[in-house]
């Protein structure tokens, strides 16, 4: 027991409870962080480590110098414990994504300190009080420890893992095959596209008219039933046709296999059972320029041309695409970013709302520029294009045209994704490509109110009264033009999202060529 209470064994339990905001995401069984991570892991896992054994030396020194009876130990060790409420409560309403209001952090935060002041003040009255708790308080930070042993060895693991993260992928790289030219299909899949809030009941003056346009000469489908809720189960849902409902991720950030809800097996994924193998197959050049899978890791054995982004928020703020030691700096940075805001000399870090909106709109312009140089290839005859809107939160102001600095609705996400679809249009048109081209737009969801976003700090009062007071509808929006069609037509029957690679491959092999073929096909199931 005496090494449990060593002051080295209870630092290092001390140290893994304040860093485990920091260290809990890439620890993860799920890898989401290091899935979604475009740069380099190492630049994240390295600093993360190196606070880990710097906390632990300092906090070691500090137990060690006041293992001595007096004022010293008590302030000492009611610092350190009681700095832990304030830092847990963070811990978890993160983890568990629970909002919890600021006054409430606030309470906790100045009770704990009050609390310490007391017993700074009054220490010799409680000092026999505080000897006898000191050994069980000990031994338990001394228990995490063991804990903490085991969390810093995953730590290190999994980083290890993850250091060859992102190297140029080695793709397919097709010879078009010579004779006929095919018909070029795009895929535009809008995330969170609600078939409801475009066409069905569309918010009071929000003007839609690329989307109008594109249904007066194309097919509608208005039951569309998802394959999930999550992109990250959907996304390889719609590539292979199998319904999924989980997904295993390695710690290399690679999808390694998908649970399927009918069988309620794990099967492994397979790039070559997929819808771009089938267009590898049928003889077409593919392309992906997508957001949030790792497309061009997961993928690259079945594309010829791909880029995909994601940024997301990461422990500490650190950048995959920051230098080790740059990362390494910028808490410290923060920190004095923050003091001279507190003096008035500056205007200190972004928020974090700020921060969303700065990651979600560079997603959108990265995507915006890798989709129009890829349909400005002509040889990329089945392209997917996988674009953040109108995904929430709001980044775009639509009344203002411009990119906002406050959070913004879903409504205004939706009127960007219009623009969007309008630009790519224009591009086609351009080309002479629009009107024989085969292009299918949808979303992997709809827009999931009540679901997530009703209890999020990011809703607006304009997304209140849009879905009706966070009501929820689940049907996706589901658009296709066929080559050459000009007249707009409907399906109204449902219709499984997860028989769109099916839908593709009619698509690919020329299967479909009039809207009554279209909906002869939708009936049989």
């Amino acid at each position: 027991m005496r090494a449990l209470t060593h002051p080295a064994t209870v630092a290092f339990g001390l140290a893994n409870l304040y860093l485990l905001s920091v260290t809990g995401p890439l620890i993860s069984s799920g890898h989401d962080l290091v899935y979604h991570l475009t740069g380099s892991a190492s630049a994240i896992f390295v600093p993360v480590i190196v606070y880990v054994l710097t906390l632990w030396l300092l906090l070691t020194g500090l137990l060690a110098i006041a293992e001595r009876p007096g004022r010293m130990r008590i302030v000492a060790w009611s610092a350190a414990v009681f700095v832990l409420p304030s830092i847990l409560l963070r811990t978890f309403t993160g983890f568990f994504g629970v909002v919890v209001p600021a006054w409430v952090s606030l309470l906790v935060g100045l009770s704990c300190l009050l609390c310490w002041i007391v017993i700074a003040l009054r220490w010799r009255r409680l000092q026999p009080v505080f000897e006898a708790a000191l050994p069980g308080v000990a031994t338990i930070l001394g228990f995490f420890a063991l804990s903490g042993a085991a969390i810093f060895v995953q730590l290190v693991w999994f980083g290890w893992q993850a250091r060859d993260l992102n190297p140029p992928p080695k793709l397919h790289r097709a010879q078009v095959a010579a004779g006929s030219p095919r018909q070029r299909i795009v895929w535009i899949l809008l995330d969170e596209l609600s078939y409801q809030q475009v066409y069905e009941r569309r918010f009071p003056g929000l003007q839609l008219p690329a989307f109008d346009q594109m249904a007066a000469q194309s097919t509608v489908f208005t039951h569309v039933v998802p394959t999930g809720e999550y992109t990250r189960f959907i996304l390889p849902s719609l590539l292979t046709g199998v319904p999924s409902d989980g997904v295993r991720i390695s710690g290399a950030g690679l999808l390694v296999a998908m649970h399927d809800t009918g069988s309620h097996r794990w099967n492994r994924f397979d790039a070559h059972k997929t819808v771009f193998q089938d267009a590898l197959d049928a003889g077409y050049s593919t392309g992906i320029a997508g957001w949030y899978n790792a497309y061009c890791r997961i993928l690259p054995a079945v594309l010829d041309h791909c880029y995909w982004i994601y940024h997301e928020a990461t422990p500490a703020n650190l950048s995959p695409e920051r230098s080790v030691g740059a990362n390494l700096l910028a808490p410290f940075h923060r920190a004095m970013l923050a003091a001279l805001r507190w003096f008035g000399a500056g205007s200190g870090s972004p928020s974090d709302e700020l921060l969303d909106i700065q990651m979600h709109s560079a997603d959108y312009r990265e995507l915006l520029g890798a989709g129009d140089a890829f349909l400005a290839d002509p040889s990329i005859n089945f392209l997917l294009l996988h674009m953040p809107v109108p995904h929430p939160f709001g980044f775009y102001d639509r009344r203002r045209g411009r990119m906002a600095s406050r959070h913004t609705s879903y409504i205004d996400n939706l009127a960007l994704a219009d623009m969007y679809l309008a630009h790519l249009r224009q591009l086609l048109e351009q080309r002479h490509e629009w009107d024989s081209s085969a292009v299918v737009v949808m979303g992997d969801h709809s827009w999931r109110t009540s679901l997530i976003w009703a209890s999020s700090e990011g809703w607006t009062e304009e997304d209140e009264a849009a879905s009706h007071h966070g009501q929820f509808d689940d049907r996706p929006g589901y658009i296709v033009k066929l080559p050459h069609e000009q007249v707009g037509s409907r399906v109204d029957e449902r219709f499984d999202a997860i028989r769109t690679r099916a839908l593709f491959d009619a698509l690919l092999q020329n299967r479909l060529r009039t809207p009554e073929e279209l909906q002869e096909w939708v009936r049989q199931r």
